[in-house]
């Protein structure tokens, strides 16, 4: 769906009004029959054929969605059924545009507690089923997608994961949100009739801790590593808005040419940006062996987190 398709839904846009905004040229929307697991289910099995792996061999699947197929049970245990990972626990995070990175983080923890020895971390998202078509300042920002890793334990000395960072503050929640249709205030005709239940957006305030978030988490995780910006051979950001990426690698001293952009092409993908991007790196040899690679997000919550990796 390309920004001049937005025409045809009435809205008083234009292609360049949100490029200009947000660096944002199209996003790919699920068709009719499409849902966050199949998604996922796709990237999974590309990612587990990449690692010659079967899905007899999963231990844990952890999925981070905001856009879950059904409110219960996690979309997790569907995925498990789907791929045929019988032997797998699994489970949601909510940690929206964050989830990701978050999934990595407690994925490796279980690795390095014994708790599993290979993992799915998997970011999948159907954004526009939550997104309110009428609203310009949010429908132009998302996109639906999927992305998979699989995290085995490294025998290779100094590779794998080398440092992570999460933080949260629900203080700033309601910058962020979806109102009504939770438990609180469920499902009813007055919420369907204000359109409560979709993505609401104070987008100038946002923008401002997205930045400054990020920032932080950049730091802390280079901290961690023991590494700096001149370090870090590619950075992966979450693809909201190319100011925001912009403005996160010239905190962290890295330059625009290490930094992998994909948002013009599908948006904002939420918890699925970093691991599309990440596949896409390594698929067009951006990513070879030997890299340091810095991921970095922020999300609703909110969320902020980045893991430093080296290849």
């Amino acid at each position: 769906m390309t920004n001049h398709d937005f025409g045809s839904l009435g809205l008083e846009t234009s292609h360049d009004w949100i490029v200009e905004r947000t660096g944002i040229h199209e996003r790919r929307i699920a068709q009719p029959g499409q849902t966050t697991c199949s998604m996922a289910a796709e990237a999974s099995r590309t990612a587990m054929e990449r690692a010659g792996t079967n899905a007899g061999e999963i231990d844990v699947i952890v999925f981070s969605t905001a856009t879950p197929d059904r409110l219960l049970p996690a979309t997790a245990v569907d995925l498990q059924a789907e791929l045929g990972a019988a032997r797998a626990a699994a489970f949601d995070i909510s940690a929206a545009c964050s989830g990701y990175l978050y999934g990595l983080t407690v994925a490796e923890g279980m690795i390095m507690s014994g708790a599993a020895e290979t993992a799915l971390v998997v970011g999948a998202e159907k954004m526009s089923s939550i997104v309110d078509w009428k609203d310009r300042s949010t429908c132009v920002l998302f996109g639906d997608g999927a992305g998979a890793t699989v995290l085995k334990r490294t025998t290779r000395g100094n590779k794998g994961i080398l440092s992570s960072f999460m933080r949260s503050d629900g203080k700033l929640a309601e910058l962020l949100y979806r109102p009504h249709g939770g438990s609180t205030n469920p499902f009813s005709q007055e919420v369907l009739d204000g359109r409560s239940h979709y993505v609401k957006m104070a987008g100038r305030e946002v923008f401002k801790h997205a930045v400054r978030s990020m920032a932080e988490a950049a730091d802390r995780a280079l901290d961690a590593a023991r590494l700096t910006g001149k370090d870090i051979d590619l950075m992966i950001p979450h693809q909201a808005n190319i100011r925001i990426i912009e403005a996160t690698a010239k905190h962290a001293n890295i330059s625009m040419d290490k930094v992998f952009v994909n948002v013009e092409k599908y948006g904002n993908t939420s918890s699925a940006t970093i691991p599309i991007a990440l596949s896409e790196a390594l698929e067009s040899g951006r990513i070879t062996e030997g890299m340091t690679v810095l991921l970095v997000a922020f999300g609703a919550g909110f969320t902020w987190a980045s893991v430093v990796v080296r290849f």
